[in-house]
């Protein structure tokens, strides 16, 4: 049985400018088909746009507000919001709240830094309270 904690993952940045903590997947447990992970973004941040040509994702967010861009299309995001997100579609994620956004991030096919291709410039990230 795989059970990992998460104060006991340490945080990486992923290739769209996300700091997050993966949970489980083939690098660390019996999953081989998807992974899971936590994501941060801090208050006034943002991802860059990218898509992921094999993966399709969830998010769920667990703390803040947010505005999700999938292909053209925006939302106003928020605690207990499930968003699917397919295979090819640009995606981005802004924290509009004035705390961190939190959200939990289920990938399948499992995150790879090489099925990521970002389609902007450089995360917009605050490091102001």
């Amino acid at each position: 049985m795989d059970v990992t904690q998460l104060a006991g993952v340490k945080p990486f940045i992923t290739k769209d400018g996300s700091e997050i903590r993966e949970l489980l997947s083939y690098r660390n447990s019996v999953i081989r088909n998807q992974s899971l992970a936590e994501a941060i973004l801090p208050k006034g941040g943002s991802t860059q746009e990218h898509y992921h040509p094999r993966a399709e994702e969830i998010y769920f967010i667990t703390s803040g507000t947010g505005r999700i861009r999938i292909e053209g299309e925006v939302r106003e995001v928020g605690v207990g919001d499930a968003i699917a997100i397919p295979p090819g579609q640009r995606h981005k994620l802004w924290n509009t709240g004035s705390a961190p956004l939190t959200l939990l991030c289920c990938c399948a096919p499992a995150y790879e830094h090489e099925d990521t291709i970002v389609t902007e410039g450089a995360p917009q990230v605050s490091n102001a309270s």
